[in-house]
């Protein structure tokens, strides 16, 4: 039964893989994805990616040379399906192009590593079936669990889809690796660099014409920048956990400086970039251009950080902090993306708690195709911790499953149905996978949320072992109180923390899990249990009256799922500088009622408020959109903090305007502080 059940699923991919005709049998060979997994076509897909390939061999040209319009060569390993013998094809295919930052010696190192016949295969299948659950080391499993899912072949290479007929593309960018000139760190000269790369890859003899780009995290924002320029050669993409406002995403979210992670991404590029090419250094033909340029710019961007910290006022810091965190330099115009721009076939894929989740459904929603031809994928994982949650019963195929599905009908022409999956595909927080037809201002009527206020009340829930034990409740009250709150450093153990560490802080399960150690100085805001199911689906934001004792504040906010045993789990977080509270009303959204729901502060220094100490001040702060399902007996909370150290910390001079002095939350029946939320269906309160 087992085996013509196997043989039953390889014949329907062998179908699948037939180019599109026009005639009407054909038409109908693609079975029509159904839910999460896909059905029959989710199968049929997985089939293609698992079964035997077109070509037994993958044939590897290192080093190849790319000269950008400048004249700075970038260096390229060229992977091309290859014959029995070894001898790369004749015949021209498509190309997949990844730009990486984190050298292509790492990416063919972990390559070899999981290319071994046989032991390889075996490996992957036991990364894939881990399971940790119910552990201590439940973020461990789910490490392990992405990496088998496709994580690892979409950060390195897919020899699968290789050797199905596609020549695959690694490029270190500029300044990186063993490319010449100096890191440009995903600005305008490393965007024309990708695109002039797509156009090289084009032109080649081994290339088709068709080219489409993988790679996940600082390679998949480079895909998502590339394609809001629309090369002609570039046909799809499938970004996983890309970013597009990268200030907001993790540079300076709401202008607390990303000091848990900007640090170690620094030194690990800037460490990685001076690893030399010792081949090249055997046969005597060393780039001393590479030597040069390396010295010229040793370490990019870590003098930045230096003078962040160590600049006491604004007069001292170097400009290039400015330029970094004011709204109209070029700079941060590289950094701030416009997915509308896009007329490529995108896949999303991201996480709840990825670095970039603020971006990664604005994205989808952004871009000005068809769903389909544009799709979104959210797991409630982290970002090293990507596609964890597929491949499981009910749930998406793997996330290289999903990408060659999605480059076989957008660089080949095959009819697998990948066009009419999803288009949005969500792992509930608190639930299950779901398929939706779009999410949060991209739902259809039948889906759409209704975003309502729940107040924040100064009255005693009993839930909560907090600063302040306050309630959520459904209608305005009158409460007329101050609440105050200090600077503290339980947030080291929270679900932010882990978050910044890119779910590192998540392998062991200790805080990043349960907020009620983070909670210990914070005020809280607990609403009374749901009486029924109740969908939370779509972005999220607090409105807060405070009042500072200082020129500055620094406000953090979580929303969270409160368990009848207790356990306090973030399902949404963001944060902001009092002083950088003026609202881009352009790049903001509103309800039907007026309240904010994505108020996008500037976070520019140019519209930098001082605070008034003692004088209220309204702080609108934009949370991440979410999918989540609080069950019955759950209560939903809002956790207020002083400070989100380590995953920010305002830069130096901030810092200092702050006097890490306590700040208050002003309850005022006038101008009441409330959690404008998206509430979907009949709900529980």
């Amino acid at each position: 039964m087992k085996h013509a059940l196997r043989a039953t699923v390889i014949v329907a991919a062998a179908a699948l893989l037939l180019p599109l005709t026009a005639t009407a049998a054909d038409a109908d060979a693609a079975p029509q994805p159904t839910g999460p997994d896909g059905g029959a076509a989710g199968a049929a897909w997985t089939a293609a990616e698992d079964g035997p390939q077109q070509y037994p061999n993958v044939a590897i040209q290192w080093d190849v040379p790319i000269t950008m319009s400048d004249g700075t060569v970038l260096k390229a390993n060229v992977y091309r399906p290859a014959d029995a013998s070894g001898r790369a094809i004749d015949a021209p295919t498509p190309a997949i192009v990844n730009m990486t930052p984190y050298t292509k010696l790492v990416s063919n190192i972990a390559d070899s590593a999981f290319s071994i016949p046989g032991l390889s295969d075996a490996l992957l299948d036991v990364f894939r079936n881990i399971r940790l659950d119910g552990t201590p080391l439940t973020g461990f499993g789910e490490l392990l669990n992405a990496a088998g899912n496709g994580e690892l072949r979409n950060f390195s290479v897919d020899r699968q889809l290789i050797k199905s007929g596609y020549t695959q593309v690694v490029v270190d960018v500029r300044g990186t690796g063993f490319s010449q000139g100096q890191w440009d760190m995903l600005r305008g000269r490393e965007q024309q660099d990708t695109v002039e790369t797509i156009d090289w890859a084009s032109k080649q003899s081994w290339s088709d014409g068709k080219v489409g780009m993988n790679g996940l995290s600082y390679s998949a924002i480079n895909q998502v920048q590339a394609a809001e320029q629309n090369p002609p050669a570039l046909k799809a993409i499938f970004p996983i956990v890309p970013g597009s406002d990268l200030i907001d995403d993790v540079l300076a979210p709401g202008g607390g400086f990303g000091f848990n992670f900007i640090p170690l991404w620094l030194g690990a590029i800037n460490g990685l970039k001076w690893v030399p090419d010792l081949a090249s250094i055997a046969k005597g033909a060393f780039d001393f251009k590479w030597l040069q340029d390396r010295t010229a710019d040793p370490f990019t961007y870590l003098d930045v950080l230096m003078s962040a910290y160590t600049s006491t006022n604004m007069d001292q810091l170097d400009p290039r902090v400015k330029q970094m965190l004011s709204d109209f330099t070029s700079e941060r115009k590289d950094w701030l993306g416009d997915p509308g721009k896009i007329t490529t076939p995108t896949f999303v894929t991201g996480g709840w708690h990825d670095l970039f989740t603020y971006s990664e459904s604005k994205i989808y929603n952004q871009i000005p195709l068809p769903p389909g031809q544009k799709q979104l994928l959210m797991g409630d994982t982290y970002h090293v911790t990507s596609g964890a949650d597929v491949n499981r019963p009910g749930g998406p195929p793997r996330l290289d499953v999903l990408q060659r599905a999605w480059f076989d009908k957008w660089l080949k022409g095959i009819d697998n149905g990948i066009d009419t999956y999803g288009p949005v595909t969500l792992r509930q927080q608190g639930g299950g996978w779901t398929t939706q037809g779009g999410f949060g201002p991209s739902a259809p009527a039948s889906e759409a949320a209704d975003h309502r206020r729940m107040y924040l009340s100064s009255q005693r829930s009993g839930t909560a072992n907090s600063v302040y034990d306050g309630s959520l409740t459904g209608n305005a009250n009158d409460d007329n109180d101050s609440l105050t709150v200090a600077p503290g450093l339980t947030t080291i153990c929270s679900n932010d923390a882990a978050q910044a560490t890119a779910g590192v802080l998540n392998l062991i399960d200790v805080c990043a899990k349960d907020s009620r150690i983070a909670e210990s100085n914070a005020l809280t805001f607990t609403s009374a249990p749901v009486a029924e199911t109740t969908t939370i689906s779509g972005p999220v934001a607090v409105h807060l009256n405070t009042v500072q004792d200082a020129a500055d504040g620094y406000w953090t906010v979580t929303v969270n799922d409160v368990a009848p045993d207790g356990r306090s789990t973030v399902l949404t977080s963001g944060q902001l500088m009092a002083s950088l509270r003026q609202v881009d009303d352009e790049h903001s959204s509103r309800d039907s009622k007026g309240d904010y729901t994505d108020p996008r502060a500037f976070t520019s220094l140019d519209k930098r408020q001082l605070t008034v100490p003692g004088q209220a001040t309204t702080l609108d702060i934009a949370l991440g959109a979410t999918e989540a399902v609080l069950q019955p007996g759950h209560r939903l909370r809002v956790d207020v903090f002083a400070g989100n150290f380590p995953k920010g910390l305002p830069i130096l001079p901030m810092l200092v305007d702050t006097g890490l002095k306590p700040e208050h939350l002003q309850l005022d029946p006038n101008n009441p502080s409330y959690v404008n939320i998206p509430v979907r269906g009949r709900t529980g309160w």
